[in-house]
């Protein structure tokens, strides 16, 4: 099993920037991807950003140049810098760990609001 807890969400005006966290803990070592993904209001849930155990990031369109995914190997923690941030940001952001298995495993969601 492996536990996610995002931190970093709040509102900021259009133009800001946040930055999310997501601290893993469990079976770590048999993550294969780190994805995140966002609900906004009203809407299906989305994928933004993966970053894969070789470095490899991928990011939807709509936030490619703005976002960007990370990780810290000795906190265990993944991170989506959010840059120029838009209202149309606003949502839920999740992080989910994708294991070897094809498991995977989803923390509980942290806002982010923009407002215009």
């Amino acid at each position: 099993q492996v536990q996610l807890v995002e931190s970093g969400g709040g509102s900021v005006q259009a133009g800001g920037s946040l930055r999310l966290s997501c601290a893993a803990s469990g079976s770590i070592s048999s993550i294969n991807t780190m994805r995140w993904y966002r609900q906004p209001p009203g809407k299906q849930r989305e994928w933004v950003a993966a970053l894969s155990n070789d470095g490899t990031t991928n990011y939807a369109d709509s936030v490619k140049g703005r976002f960007t995914i990370s990780r810290d190997n000795d906190k265990n923690t993944v991170y989506l810098q959010m840059d120029k941030l838009e209202p149309e940001d606003t949502a839920v952001y999740y992080c989910r760990a994708d294991l070897r298995t094809g498991r995977h495993y989803w923390g509980q969601g942290t806002q982010v609001t923009v407002s215009s």
